[in-house]
């Protein structure tokens, strides 16, 4: 739990008015979170709501509509908890998961949590749906390092010689498997799957869209620490099948993109966040460097 920003108070009276038609207000507190300003609010009745304010800079790297469409979508397969209310600016009221418990990579170190997990992006990634919100990753990359060169943030001094590998791997995966695009969350932070009761929920579609539904098993892997065992479980119970060298290539290769895009992400809020965005940088980075590694070796196989 962080502070209670002062000039966020009277937003967050006026969005609980117009989500839910009161603002009567019993408590507020404020919840984790990386970028925005999230509070858990609960009213005289009883009631409970989060209030999401938009964080500082948010506004260069997030269009927000495409975040409201896939936030729709997931409410609509249940994925999600209920939206009241998506505003222009981002800011969003949505039910509070009654007893919520955010997970962390510990408690993701679950078989039943796994497999949840594992159904929730079944089902996501084969509704069939287009939502015409594209997530294309270098695309991304490359707006990223035009923020991160026009704000002089320093890069790694391999750089450049790691872009070109990376560029060189994606070559050979996407002959392999040919790029398909499926609705995905694209940032799914151990923070952001929440366990209400016995369900699991994945809320926070800020970079939801159209992608590679191997990238989304890759960023939960690494973010919740899993090893082989883990990593083996969750695609087997995603895929339906035990998976196969080249199952596992394409999932390697999705960890290295996983880690460049966030390195690049972490190295535009550097000038709003400061130090603790550039170690978080760094960490990604550096198991980047290692994946890269893990790949090339496979190749070697």
């Amino acid at each position: 739990m962080g502070h209670i920003v002062e000039r966020d108070v009277p937003e967050i009276f006026r969005l609980l008015r117009t989500a839910v038609g009161s603002g009567d207000v019993q408590s507020v507190a404020r919840m984790g979170g990386l970028t925005n300003h999230t509070y858990h609010a609960v009213m005289e009745d009883g009631r409970e709501y989060v209030v999401r304010i938009p964080g500082e800079g948010t506004e260069e790297m997030i269009v927000r509509s495409d975040e409201k469409v896939s936030t729709t979508l997931s409410c609509r397969l249940g994925i999600d908890a209920q939206m009241l209310y998506f505003g222009d600016d981002g800011s969003k009221v949505t039910e509070y998961i009654p007893k919520a418990v955010t997970m962390n990579a510990a408690s993701f170190h679950d078989a039943h949590r796994v497999r949840q997990a594992a159904q929730i992006y079944r089902t996501l990634h084969t509704c069939g749906e287009d939502t015409g919100v594209p997530f294309e990753v270098f695309d991304m990359a490359a707006g990223y390092e035009k923020i991160i060169f026009d704000n002089q943030v320093p890069m790694p001094a391999d750089y450049e010689e790691q872009k070109k590998i990376i560029m060189d791997i994606k070559a050979g995966v996407d002959r392999e498997f040919p790029p398909h695009r499926v609705p995905c969350h694209n940032d799914p932070l151990c923070e952001n799957w929440v366990v209400g009761g016995d369900r699991l929920y994945l809320i926070d579609w800020e970079y939801a869209g159209m992608n590679d539904g191997m990238w989304d098993l890759s960023d939960i892997s690494i973010e919740a620490g899993f090893d082989e065992t883990w990593d083996r479980l969750l695609l087997t119970e995603y895929l339906g099948h035990e998976p196969s060298e080249a199952d596992m290539r394409h999932f390697l290769a999705n960890k290295i993109y996983v880690d460049y895009l966030w390195t690049l992400w972490a190295k535009t809020r550097v000038p709003f966040d400061g130090q603790p965005m550039e170690d978080w940088a760094a960490e990604r980075y550096a198991r980047m460097l290692g994946n890269i590694a893990a790949f090339q070796a496979l190749d070697k196989n």
